[in-house]
Order: C-alpha cells, then sequence, then structure tokens
C-alpha cells in the first residue's frame, strides 16, 4: 500500500490543475484578500489594490463565473451592483492564510502587521496546517498516497521496509 505514488500526469483527477486555473495568478488573489476584508465595490476595489479596471473588470468576471464571488444589486439602488464571496469563496480562506503565512515566512520575513487574531480571545492564529482526522498534527513524513479500495486499512504487521514518503504536490 505504501508505494502509491500519486499519477503526476493524470491531470483530470487532480483539483490542483483547476484551482491554478481560476485562482492561478496574483490579481485573483489580492481581489479575495479585498473581499476577505469586506471591500464589496467595483470602485473599492480598484481604490483599494491600484489595479487596471480592464484587470479588474475581468478577474471579477472570472471569480463570479466559478462561482467565488457574486454579483448582487444594492436593494437601493439596483444599479450598483456588490461583489460578496459565495460559501465556495469562504471555502478559501485556509489557503489564502497559508499563503499569506509562507509569504511572510519566506518571502518579507516579518510577521504582518495588524495580526489576524481569533475573535473570541484574541489570540493570534495558529499556523496553518495539516491535521488527520483525530486532530494530530502531520507533516509531509508523516503522509502518504494510498489507493481509494485501501483507505482506512492498516499495513500489515510484516511489512517492515522503509517505504519513500510523499511528495505532497
Amino acid at each position: 500500500m505504501g508505494k502509491l505514488r500519486e499519477p503526476l500526469n493524470d491531470m483530470q483527477n487532480c483539483g490542483l490543475p483547476s484551482a491554478l486555473e481560476v485562482m492561478g495568478e496574483r490579481w485573483s488573489f489580492m481581489i479575495l484578500r479585498a473581499a476577505f476584508n469586506g471591500v464589496h465595490h467595483f470602485e473599492e476595489f480598484l481604490g483599494a489594490l491600484g489595479i487596471a479596471r480592464n484587470i479588474l473588470s475581468n478577474r471579477l468576471a472570472r471569480l463570479v463565473e466559478h462561482g467565488i464571488m457574486k454579483r448582487e444589486p444594492l436593494p437601493d439602488d439596483r444599479r450598483k451592483i456588490e461583489y460578496r464571496l459565495t460559501a465556495k469563496g469562504l471555502d478559501l480562506l485556509p489557503a489564502m492564510l497559508a499563503l499569506r503565512q509562507w509569504g511572510e515566512k519566506y518571502g518579507v520575513g516579518v510577521p504582518s502587521n495588524p495580526v489576524l487574531c481569533d475573535a473570541r480571545d484574541g489570540i493570534p492564529i495558529a499556523a496553518i496546517g495539516i491535521h488527520a482526522h483525530d486532530g494530530r498534527l502531520l507533516g509531509p513524513l508523516d503522509l502518504e498516497w494510498r489507493d481509494a479500495a485501501d483507505v482506512g486499512k492498516t499495513e500489515p504487521e510484516e511489512d517492515t521496509r522503509v517505504r519513500p514518503r510523499l511528495n505532497v504536490l
């Protein structure tokens, strides 16, 4: 069971290429960052990001097309449109935070200010990690690919060979 590798040439069954197709460029992430910070209007995005109008229009349309954001007319003036994150867009928060933390560690080299904290107790959030079904924090050496038919099975005790571990992406 431990010898299985992810088929790297199988792009159809891997979520990474499809995610990168939608999100794989800087402005999409910066628009999402602004949306997570309460920006909702086209002109607000323009001012906050310093992005060209045509690029913003294109990226917003793409995010809407892929169901990450939705366009909503304002109830008091239906000519004005708000862009809101959908549930699909909100689900990108852990990935966004993981990339941000990685950038702080290896890119800019300093923690961000302001600091993202738990609203309940005001304590900074922990580093985003990979967790087992029981909550244990896992590292790269704790992971392996398994065929779907073998998920949940334990290895036979007589299998004592050292096996290569996972290259996660």
